[in-house]
């Protein structure tokens, strides 16, 4: 099975068809994905001018949208090694109990869902690598706040998807699923509240 870089390099390829050259950034998706697949193949293509079910897309959009998901996945790696590093040295130093932080960290390895959205044609505009920069600081922070690190939104609704282990306030500004451990709890209170009241309002 290839890998990011391999598949990558398939997409820059100018000997594949505009076709082969589409599958392989699909695939890139398989191994970095921070909004999960569907919504960052969304994302990318909304970005690139691309339409989502285009077979025959433009090479120099598939291009533009290849540079903006190694960008993020080239910010995303350093983090995940600076991660590491730190780790080893708390462990060095006898912290075993690791914090919000490092759950987050353990959900998010790898790349995919680090930010996952509602659904997969909401997602924030911005790009990539900056998403990821918010979220990466507002956990790095340790201090809860009031407002989405992604986009500055004050509203959140509560989501709980039966159909992945995805759970948490969603911001209703960007579509991201916040993490809970950047939010206070009276804004975690609210956004559950907010759930109920949408649930009666549908009944």
């Amino acid at each position: 099975m290839a890998g990011f870089r391999a598949l990558a390099e398939q997409v820059r390829n100018p000997r594949l068809v505009a076709t082969q050259r589409r599958t392989a950034l699909r695939k890139c998706l398989e191994r970095f994905a921070p909004y999960g697949h569907r919504a960052t193949w969304h994302h990318l293509c909304t970005r690139a001018g691309i339409g989502t079910q285009d077979r025959n897309p433009d090479p120099g959009r598939l291009m533009a949208a290849l540079a903006e998901l190694e960008e993020a996945r080239n910010l995303w790696l350093a983090y995940e090694a600076d991660f590491a590093a730190r780790r080893r040295r708390e462990k060095h130093d006898g912290i075993r109990q690791p914090g919000a932080l490092h759950e987050w960290h353990l959900r998010t390895w790898g790349g995919c869902d680090i930010v996952p959205c509602e659904s997969p044609d909401r997602h924030p505009t911005a790009r990539l690598a900056d998403v990821l920069s918010r979220v990466i600081a507002a956990m790095e922070s340790g201090r809860p706040r009031t407002d989405c690190p992604v986009c500055g939104g004050h509203r959140f609704v509560w989501q709980t998807d039966a159909e992945r282990p995805m759970a948490g306030p969603v911001c209703q500004e960007c579509g991201v699923v916040t993490p809970a451990a950047v939010l206070t709890a009276a804004t975690l209170s609210a956004a559950r509240r907010a759930r109920t009241e949408r649930a009666f309002a549908a009944a």
